[in-house]
């Protein structure tokens, strides 16, 4: 389902929308539960008062955000830049100064395999900085 989607009015089965429930897991933890764990081990780490529903519905729209961008993109940096602005948007689900820390562990999951072997907190804040660099550079580049 994309992003806002309204269920108000269904015109599918039960079966087509078990599919795309599936479908959605399936693009979402392509290595299913390991991943969601470890990602949600992760995410307390790194926000241990925020509710975990409220975590992974905004690491999932970076996610897609991000996916987006790529398809657009000529490199990695280029999409990094272009979904930071597109996570800018969604300011009601992502808070601002969360933006750089979700986008560095969309990054980390990108690189992941079937073993799930998340960086550390540690690494993944250095991560987060260098992003942050990353974006403090682009807007002086703008200014100039």
């Amino acid at each position: 389902m994309a992003l806002g989607e309204f269920k108000w009015f269904q015109w599918k089965s039960k079966k087509q929308l078990e599919k795309e429930a599936q479908q959605y897991a399936a693009w979402a933890f392509p290595h299913g539960d390991i991943q969601r764990e470890k990602l949600t081990a992760l995410f307390k780490e790194l926000k241990p008062k925020e509710a975990v529903e409220i975590i992974l519905a905004s690491f999932l729209t970076c996610k897609e955000l991000y996916e987006d961008a790529l398809e657009d993109s000529e490199s990695r940096e280029d999409a990094v830049k272009r979904s930071m602005n597109s996570i800018r948007g969604y300011s009601q689900l992502v808070k601002k100064d969360d933006a750089t820390m979700y986008l560095a562990v969309v990054l980390a999951d990108a690189d992941i395999d079937e073993l799930c072997e998340y960086p550390s907190v540690e690494e993944i804040r250095v991560r987060i900085q260098e992003l942050n660099e990353l974006l403090i550079k682009k807007k002086k580049n703008k200014k100039i």
